[in-house]
């Protein structure tokens, strides 16, 4: 699967696009110029069990470790990925 990336002033979003179609999106908020706020995932049926969520977060950690940022996950989800996965420590706020 390939994590496409998009921002949009102080929104962005990691998402996967099958044939045109979203099928699995992260949304965050920039809070400053050092930290982002994951407030939503969302993963279409079709890409259920396949770990998709799991990578969009995967995506963010890679996305904010290349800048020296940090992650707050707000996101129920997101925040469940984070506390599962000790190696993403040293991206979270």
């Amino acid at each position: 699967m390939q994590i496409k990336h998009r921002e949009i002033g102080s929104k962005g979003l990691f998402y996967i696009e099958v044939e045109g179609e979203k099928l699995a999106e992260m949304t965050y908020s920039k809070a400053g110029d050092s930290l982002i706020i994951i407030d939503h995932t969302e993963v279409s049926e079709k890409l259920k069990g396949q770990g998709a969520g799991k990578q969009l977060v995967q995506a963010a950690v890679s996305y904010t470790r290349e800048r020296n940022i940090k992650i707050l996950p707000l996101c129920p989800f997101a925040k469940a990925v984070f506390d599962k996965t000790p190696d993403y420590s040293d991206v979270l706020n």
